[in-house]
């Protein structure tokens, strides 16, 4: 009966908190005018911001073409300016993603990848796209499901210190916090769109535009396959409802639009020779066999492992998920030094070390333990020299299967070769080119004349076109090259 009143008095003493907690951290939404959930202020909004986005561009990178960064940035800024926080530090950037996807964080740091941009029709749509990521900001979506995070996590230290045996349930459910706060609402996403209509149709552009935006997006998920981000379709759910009911929103604005901006030819010109897909030139997949030609290396990984090429590093992970290969650059300039680096962290304990070359590259192997307050691993690592750089070759995985499969793993870092295959270093990116038209044509007659490396669903995809719709000559249409030819 003890037990059971102390366990209760816990709940009410963490409810009590709670709802404290919501009364002075309650503010108005900026664009809707309702009271939201925030426990961070403005500048410590943009500080949220400002450092997630320096690991953004670290970890994806940016698209490298000053002009279109230009372009969408002008265009972005737009489009802020119309909004209800024009006075954030406005931030928009094109990331080197082939992903059909676009992000915003907290403090007016907005998104959109290289993907995204090669399948839109013109900068009208660019706007939709761009204004429904400026509302997720406006709107403070990222701060509310942060704030929502954090609430939750209190929470649950508030029971770990108020009740033991309540503390073992909330080890167990903060796991999957981070999942469950990860993604936005459906009413967060719905409540971006509607912003988004709003910001461009204020912004001078045609409302009319947006719905074909979700044409688009449906079409990608059968069509094609993600890159290093997760499809547009992945993070904003049902393209398909969210296309009627902005249809039915845009029927009922007040206004002529005939002479609104949709601007596309001046924006197709923006696309003329951008790198179309996955760039084989930052390493592809042969089998298990990944190859970089601009690094000029080779590694082969375990068969029916799930690979990800990411822009600073290139690993695996066994099917159950209990063991990891992943390849990537060391700062250090000799695999000595390299060495030394890694050991610097904490948790680390060197086990045997030795130095062997491998394929005739200078290499230093080490085996390691990681121990923390949560998990312990046991790994090797190797530190190869090659081409001028210094690669870390990083194999772990539980200590229970490290018995078993350190030599297996082992064997897959020293795959680690020179890539001298003359087709595999020679490997050329796919581009996209305009072609205007001399005369009426169907996209197939299109395709015979000026043949694209990609299938006739993508290509009427990508130009927004039905099979055996008519083009009118003058008409700028996308083809996909190998090259930039």
């Amino acid at each position: 009966m003890v037990q059971r009143d102390s366990r209760w008095r816990g709940l009410a003493a963490l409810v009590a908190v709670s709802a404290l907690l919501f009364q002075v951290s309650c503010s108005v939404n900026p664009a809707t005018g309702k009271q939201q959930l925030a426990f961070y202020n403005e500048a410590e909004e943009v500080q949220l911001g400002k450092e997630s986005d320096e690991e953004v561009v670290a970890s994806i990178g940016l698209y490298d073409d000053p002009e279109l960064q230009a372009y969408v940035e002008s265009l972005g800024k737009e489009l802020a300016a119309r909004s209800e926080r024009p006075n954030l530090p406005w931030s928009f950037k094109v990331v080197d993603d082939p992903a059909v996807n676009a992000f915003a964080l907290p403090g007016g740091y907005v998104y959109v990848t290289r993907g995204l941009i090669t399948h839109m029709e013109s900068e009208a749509e660019l706007s939709a796209v761009i204004g429904h990521e400026i509302g997720h900001v406006t709107a403070r979506h990222g701060v509310n499901q942060a704030s929502k995070q954090l609430l939750a996590v209190l929470g649950l230290g508030l029971v770990s210190l108020l009740d033991d045996d309540l503390a073992k349930v909330a080890g167990v459910a903060s796991l999957g916090l981070g999942v469950l706060f990860l993604k936005y609402s459906r009413d967060d996403e719905r409540q971006a769109d509607d912003l988004g209509l709003r910001y461009m149709t204020r912004a001078g552009y045609d409302p009319r535009e947006m719905p074909g935006v979700f044409t688009v997006l449906q079409g990608v998920e059968t069509i094609e396959g993600a890159g290093r981000l997760p499809n547009w379709l992945a993070t904003h759910p049902d393209p398909g409802a969210r296309h009627d009911r902005i249809e039915k929103e845009v029927a009922q604005l007040q206004g002529d639009f005939s002479t609104a901006t949709v601007n596309r030819d001046g924006y197709l010109r923006q696309l003329d020779g951008m790198v179309f897909g996955e760039n084989p030139r930052e390493g592809f997949f042969e089998g298990n066999a990944f190859m970089h030609p601009d690094m000029r290396f080779r590694i082969e990984f375990p068969e029916g492992w799930e690979t990800s090429n990411e822009k600073a590093s290139v690993s695996a992970s066994s099917p159950s998920e209990d063991a990891f290969l992943q390849v990537s650059l060391s700062d250090e300039e000799t695999p000595e030094a390299a060495s030394e680096a890694f050991f610097g962290e904490d948790g680390l304990t060197q086990g045997d070390a030795w130095d062997k070359g491998i394929h005739g590259l200078p290499a230093a192997w080490s085996r390691f333990e990681y121990a923390d307050s949560e998990s312990k691993l046991s790994g090797t690592v190797a530190f190869v020299k090659h081409d001028g750089k210094v690669f870390q070759l990083l194999a772990i995985s539980t200590p229970d299967q490290w018995k078993g499969s350190r030599n297996a793993l082992e064997s897959s870092l020293a795959s680690f070769s020179r890539l001298d295959d003359p087709k595999a270093l020679n490997v050329k990116p796919r581009h996209l080119r305009l072609v205007k038209l001399s005369k009426e044509m169907t996209l197939e007659d299109f395709d015979k004349k000026y043949p694209s490396v990609v299938k006739m669903d993508l290509l009427a995809l990508i130009n927004h076109v039905q099979p055996g719709e008519r083009l009118a000559a003058g008409t700028l249409v996308k083809r996909v090259v190998e090259g930039g030819s």
